[in-house]
């Protein structure tokens, strides 16, 4: 039959053992890979060490890579220089989309510091000592998508932050304050991080952001709910705050909001309207150390409620549900 004459030639012994051995080295460098990510460990440095510069010679295109910095010519579109002991920004060739500088010590970005790198997708300044960004440091980066600038010492968000951006990442510095046009044009962000900082208030800053998903806002020294929340929420993180009270059908706007944590805030019964939670969609919602002293009504769509470290005295109770 047709299938029986697929298979009637057999194969040569020394292509079986090419085939066995190609095989193998996929699922070796697979297994490197995830051992490299479970650890924590870049994908891209990964690839990188996986090929030694010795047998290659580098991609000068756009500039040299500068001696302070790593651009591996198999990955010649990105530059590492993190944990270097740097303090000044290093020059950029136009070619890099991926730049790594996290872990130094550069305490200024200047109006021309990514002048050559407008190419760049993604920059990571992450764990300096940045206490001042140039009002156009980023203004010609069309093509950014992430922005890692935690764990600096900042005190206000930068300016003329491109559109294109989709994850900025602010948290653990020193943001007192924000201007009401500092997001402003930025639709596509869907991940901002401002947890750390000793922001007091929001306004309505937040009004302009129609894709964001993500907000973590914890550890701030926040009195209310910020203001002009995006209906596309899905994860909220306001604990650890001053929060007193819950403005009325709050989260009625919300359709996708499923995590909400406002633990560590001083919500009392007379701060949260009645159904305030009964929100159908919502997944978790942690309401622990505040100072209720009933428990508020929740969605029978619930799947995880936190109310430890209150003031909750009625015994043999149950949850109301609705």
């Amino acid at each position: 039959c047709e299938g029986e004459h697929m298979f009637s030639s057999p194969v040569p012994g020394h292509l079986t053992f090419l085939m066995i051995m190609h095989q193998a080295s996929l699922l070796l460098m697979a297994g490197f890979l995830h051992l490299a990510l479970a650890n924590g460990v870049d994908q891209l440095s990964w690839f990188y060490r996986m090929h030694p510069l010795a047998i290659m010679d580098p991609d000068s295109t756009g500039g040299d890579c500068p001696a302070e910095c790593d651009c591996p010519p198999t990955f010649s579109i990105a530059m590492y220089c993190n944990n270097r002991g740097m303090k000044q920004m290093p020059y950029i060739p136009s070619r890099m989309k991926y730049i790594y500088l996290q872990h130094n010590q550069i305490t200024t970005i200047s109006d021309e510091a990514f002048k050559n790198g407008t190419n760049l997708v993604w920059v990571m300044l992450h764990e300096n000592q940045i206490v001042e960004i140039g009002k156009r440091a980023f203004a010609n980066l069309v093509n950014l998508e992430r922005l890692y600038l935690n764990g600096n010492n900042l005190t206000e968000v930068p300016s003329n932050i491109p559109n294109s951006l989709r994850d900025l990442h602010l948290s653990h510095n020193k943001i007192d304050k924000v201007s009401l046009n500092a997001f402003e044009g930025m639709e596509n962000l869907t991940t901002l991080l401002l947890n750390y900082n000793v922001i007091q208030d929001m306004g309505s800053t937040l009004k302009g952001l129609k894709s964001l998903t993500l907000l973590d806002m914890s550890r701030n020294l926040l009195k209310k709910v910020p203001d002009g929340l995006p209906a596309m929420l899905h994860q909220l993180y306001l604990g650890f705050n001053s929060i007193e009270t819950i403005p009325g059908n709050f989260f009625n706007q919300f359709t996708n909001l499923q995590y909400v944590r406002l633990s560590h805030n001083a919500l009392t019964d007379k701060g949260i309207p009645p159904n305030a939670f009964n929100v159908t969609g919502l997944v978790e919602l942690d309401l622990s150390f505040n100072k209720l002293e009933r428990i508020p009504t929740v969605s029978t769509s619930l799947e995880h409620l936190y109310l430890q470290a209150n003031q909750i005295k009625a015994r043999g109770r149950r949850c109301k549900f609705e």
